[in-house]
């Protein structure tokens, strides 16, 4: 009985062994139907990523005593394997003697092939009409946007100038004038008009307008804050060319307080008035 038994199990296996399955890297291969003995059989744990071959156990069907498989294989390296390591028993039990699973996994290209040429990528067209057009276009945004800041900042500053060269009181406005007239500097014209504006702005301050010509210039000589720069203005006018030191900031004292505009320097003088009608008496 036992030598029918190996004779049973030589019949059923010898194709399987000599069986040698082609097939090429990565191009995956069956083996089907093929019985082995013993207790079921599946596929063992290992590392796909390392190892050359790749097997799967698609079917598996009671075969008698053994078992019937249909079996998937991938192999990524050229060379001829036994898939056998790659089964292990559901049960734990050791393999015993199985059958040679080998394989053939043959490279992609036969020996000797030539090899293709490496492929070359060709430069395409320069597209330097397109790049120069998208930097004339941010050269001009970037000019433009240079001439709004520029438009917005640049009156803002004339204008600060031109507050900062302003006058802020009558002094200062009278300052430049006095300093001429103590130079010599000023016309008679000049000095004229600059009197006729300062008595014109007493006269109204100290409500003067209807008095006696006499009495309010013999008042406006008189008055502290009035009388100093009148009184040298008419020596100016009338000793002209006198050298004399002069205390322009004293003068300018009573006037430091009152707006630029507070005299009219550019007046006329009044009607019938000879020279010391300049003076609007």
């Amino acid at each position: 009985m036992t030598a029918w038994r190996a004779i049973l199990v030589v019949v059923l296996f010898a194709p399987a062994a000599h069986a040698q399955p082609e097939t090429t890297v990565g191009m995956a291969g069956t083996l089907d139907g093929v019985v082995l003995p013993g207790s079921e059989l599946e596929r063992a744990r290992k590392d796909d990523r390392t190892a050359p071959v790749v097997l799967r156990v698609v079917r598996v069907y009671p075969h008698g005593s053994a078992f019937r498989y249909d079996l998937e294989y991938q192999g990524f390296e050229p060379g001829t394997f036994d898939l056998r390591p790659y089964l292990r028993r559901k049960d734990g039990t050791p393999l015993g003697d199985l059958p040679p699973l080998t394989v053939k996994v043959n490279a992609v290209r036969p020996p000797g092939q030539v090899q293709p040429h490496p492929l070359e990528i060709e430069p395409g067209p320069r597209v330097g009409g397109y790049r120069y057009l998208v930097v004339g276009v941010v050269v001009l945004w970037a000019l433009g946007m240079v001439a709004l800041v520029a438009s917005f900042f640049l009156p803002r500053r004339r204008r600060a100038a031109a507050a900062a060269d302003r006058p802020v009181s009558l002094a200062d406005r009278l300052r430049p004038l006095l300093e001429g007239a103590v130079a010599g500097r000023l016309s008679q014209a000049e000095l004229a008009g600059l009197e006729r504006g300062l008595l014109a702005y007493w006269r109204k301050r100290l409500n003067l307008e209807g008095a006696d010509p006499a009495a309010a210039h013999a008042r406006l000589r008189a008055h502290p804050e009035a009388g100093p720069l009148l009184a040298k203005l008419e020596e100016w006018l009338h000793q002209p060319g006198a050298a004399e030191a002069v205390d322009v900031p004293a003068l300018l004292a009573p006037y430091r307080d009152l707006p630029p505009e507070a005299i009219d320097l550019a007046g006329e003088p009044e009607p019938g008035a000879g020279h010391d009608g300049a003076r609007g008496f």
